[in-house]
């Protein structure tokens, strides 16, 4: 069974701090191609950062992206898997609480972030090689 070790290997992490503004967020996140991040404080994760919080309590609310720290607009205390966790396991986490993106941890350290869609291409991915094997 694969692990999210092996779906997050070569890949850098990003993040973002709980002081920053939702400006310089989104900005980052538009940089780096990126849908959600984790939120550090003091170099721990402390919340997670998605579009849909910069759509729905910034934005839809009337709050000033460039004057709004990243802390008062994230999801506080996400739930986090660990870098060891399966995939299959990741993915029953997402489905059963509605999540679209998940920090991975090992102790108290960030390792990265997983999305729904990660996990979505790298199934297609292994689908397409087991067909590829049954015709051949």
């Amino acid at each position: 069974m694969a692990t999210l070790r092996d779906l997050i290997k070569d890949r850098k992490v990003y993040s973002i701090n709980a002081g920053n503004t939702v400006l310089e967020a989104a900005r980052f996140m538009m940089e780096h191609n990126l849908g959600a991040l984790p939120v550090l404080r003091d170099g721990e994760l402390a919340g997670i950062f998605s579009e849909r919080d910069i759509m729905n309590r910034v934005v839809a609310v009337g709050r000033t992206p460039g004057t709004t720290a990243v802390s008062e607009v994230m999801t506080p205390n996400p739930r986090a898997v660990p870098v060891d966790e399966t995939v299959e396991e990741c993915l029953f986490i997402m489905r059963e609480f509605g999540f679209r993106h998940l920090p991975i941890v090992d102790g108290r350290e960030l390792k990265g972030l997983v999305s729904l869609r990660d996990i979505l291409m790298r199934r297609a991915a292994e689908i397409e090689t087991e067909a590829r094997r049954a015709v051949s």
